[in-house]
């Protein structure tokens, strides 16, 4: 393969660079094979990224080397790549996001090595206004993602007694994460308030297993349910996104058979998914994270 070439996606003309450079290094996977797969991924992609400020997480140097977030979107940019304004407290300053409205942009930015697409959980036309509920279910070790699988099927369990509907994510690393559809008008103190209360309560009932403490120490051995997600400056691993792990996994939706599957058998490795088998799974199974961005939702009236 040449290491430069001219790409013709739609009506755009997008030139890539260095494609036989290895990006993940102990399995030689190449920056060329992270632009191929997010071209094939684009399909059940973009539907989540659309409209949703995007922070890149790049690695020049691949996955072994130094990566920096780039939240506001690179000034030598093509023209079409479109950007929200987002007031940014910590910085006192209007920044300038990139928006992956279109398969043209993803490629741009896969050729940056944007390995990992971090969005914000409300869209550009009200960022104040989130769109979901997130918890990120982060295992300490010795505990991994089958503890996960059992944390997570007694957040649905709770969700489902306040008739919330949810869906579930790896987090492609070493997690799994719960997404609660909302796309109805809620305020990220109102999502940040409930999820608090959630984590809480799990911690209250589960407190062998699972803690709401932030705290790396408080971890360890259990999993701890991440609520500060909900908030308007945060954002999460995009579904579908590449990972910067050893090998490029991606951060997959699964159902809530396989996490119980995942569980019940105790094999982590029922819920890894590198890229090669993401893109079978979605030939298959479609997006199931589909109703993510539809499903219309409100949250419960007072506490819990």
């Amino acid at each position: 393969m040449s290491d430069k070439a001219e790409l013709v996606v739609g009506d755009r003309k997008i030139q890539v660079s260095n494609l036989s450079k290895v990006l993940y290094p102990k399995v030689g996977f190449t920056k060329g094979q992270v632009i191929d797969y997010y071209i094939r991924i684009a399909p059940v992609l973009l539907p989540h990224l659309k409209d949703r400020p995007l922070t890149m997480k790049r690695y020049p140097d691949g996955v072994e080397g130094e990566f920096f977030y780039e939240k506001n979107c690179p000034t030598h940019r093509p023209k079409w790549v479109k950007t929200a304004k987002v007031w940014s407290e910590s910085n006192n300053r209007m920044m300038n996001y990139c928006l992956a409205q279109d398969l043209p942009t993803l490629v741009w930015a896969a050729n940056l090595a944007d390995l990992e697409l971090h969005t914000s959980l409300a869209r550009k036309r009200d960022v104040a206004r989130p769109t979901m509920m997130v918890f990120d279910l982060d295992p300490g070790a010795p505990a991994d993602i089958v503890q996960c699988c059992q944390v997570g099927l007694w957040l649905r369990g709770l969700l489902t007694r306040m008739k919330l509907k949810s869906f579930a994510k790896t987090s492609g690393s070493k997690g799994l994460q719960v997404y609660v559809p909302l796309n109805t008008a809620v305020t990220f103190d109102q999502t940040k308030d409930l999820s608090r209360s959630l984590a809480q309560h799990l911690e209250t009932d589960h407190a062998d297993l699972v803690t709401s403490n932030m705290s790396k120490a408080a971890r360890k051995g259990k999993v701890f349910v991440d609520w500060s997600q909900n908030d308007e400056h945060k954002t999460t691993i995009c579904v579908y996104s590449l990972r910067a792990r050893e090998e490029p996994t991606v951060s997959t939706p699964v159902t809530w058979d396989e996490v119980e599957t995942c569980l019940k058998k105790e094999k982590a490795d029922l819920l890894r998914f590198p890229s090669d088998k993401t893109l079978a799974r979605v030939e298959k199974l479609g997006d199931l994270f589909a109703a993510v961005e539809k499903l219309k939702q409100k949250l419960p009236k007072g506490k819990l």
